[in-house]
């Protein structure tokens, strides 16, 4: 299914509603205006970027080598994303 650019800005910016629970398995923190850097087991796995009301997913450890996995309007279905990736990994 095809979303056309202009319908995707209408919708609001998304971005999580709390910070991460320290105690959770995934954690999160914002590094830059609109982009995340996501942690499993203390080890960086990716970034999930903000892009108007989509969350990008990318893979890697590195932003600069990190790669496109997936596009999502729901937080939560990025960060697990990024779990099962690394569990298959």
């Amino acid at each position: 299914m095809y979303v056309d650019s202009e319908t995707l800005r209408a919708l609001p910016t998304r971005r999580p509603a709390d910070a991460s629970p320290r105690a959770s398995r995934i954690q999160w923190d914002l590094v830059a205006d609109d982009r995340y850097e996501v942690r499993i087991g203390g080890e960086v796995v990716g970034f999930i970027d903000v892009v108007g009301a989509v969350y990008v997913v990318l893979t890697g450890p590195r932003y600069d080598r990190a790669e496109e996995v997936a596009q999502t309007l729901v937080w939560s279905t990025a960060t697990t994303a990024l779990d099962q990736l690394r569990s298959r990994g």
